[in-house]
């Protein structure tokens, strides 16, 4: 699968999976952001380990360290309050959605994420993340974050003010939640 980037509706070249297994580092967390041109060719990459899980400082964004956080491009939370009867859930939805976010962020062994290069040097930075995680024996996948957000009904897509979505790529996971009434979809309260 391609992704689409901050402010863009083209889509980058599919991920490289066996490039981000191979970056994973035994006990420790490994984060790669890969920065592009326009055009789409690779301008840069930096990466850290960390022994420490990388964790949410909102529904769409999460610390890497002191001086960086990290935003998922095109997605939010719904505004106001939901229930979610399936999880025993009640409350804000921004609070369901960082949960969950905080759940897909507990054990990856890397955490692979691509930007434009203008976000270099920003201690915010926009991007598409994908989650790498190795259970042995029981779970080996990379998983792009915003897709899982929302097609689980946590996060639901950003719309611009004529209403089109910007993330079209994602939209089949919107309407899978949408179809199955996952997440905020199923809450009741304000609806998204």
């Amino acid at each position: 699968m391609g992704c689409v980037f901050p402010g863009s509706a083209s889509s980058a070249e599919p991920l490289d999976k066996n490039y981000v297994r191979s970056l994973a580092v035994p006990e420790h967390v490994v984060f790669v952001m890969e920065y592009r041109q326009a055009d789409q060719s690779v301008a840069d990459r930096e990466g850290l380990r960390s022994k420490a899980a990388f964790s949410s400082v909102s529904s769409t964004e999460f610390a890497v360290d002191q001086k960086r956080h990290i935003q998922l491009y095109g997605v939010e939370p719904c505004s106001g309050a939901i229930t979610v009867r399936r999880e025993g859930y009640v409350g804000s939805c921004e609070n369901y959605a960082r949960a969950q976010l905080e759940i897909l962020l507990k054990h990856p062994g890397v955490v692979f994420c691509r930007a434009f290069i203008d976000q270099r040097g920003k201690s915010r930075q926009q991007a598409t993340c994908f989650a790498y995680h190795n259970f042995p024996g029981r779970l080996n996948s990379i998983d792009m974050l915003e897709e899982q957000l929302v097609s689980i009904g946590a996060l639901r897509l950003s719309r611009s003010k004529v209403g089109k979505p910007l993330r079209p790529d994602l939209e089949e996971a919107e309407q899978i939640a949408k179809k199955n009434a996952f997440g905020l979809w199923e809450g009741s309260g304000e609806k998204p």
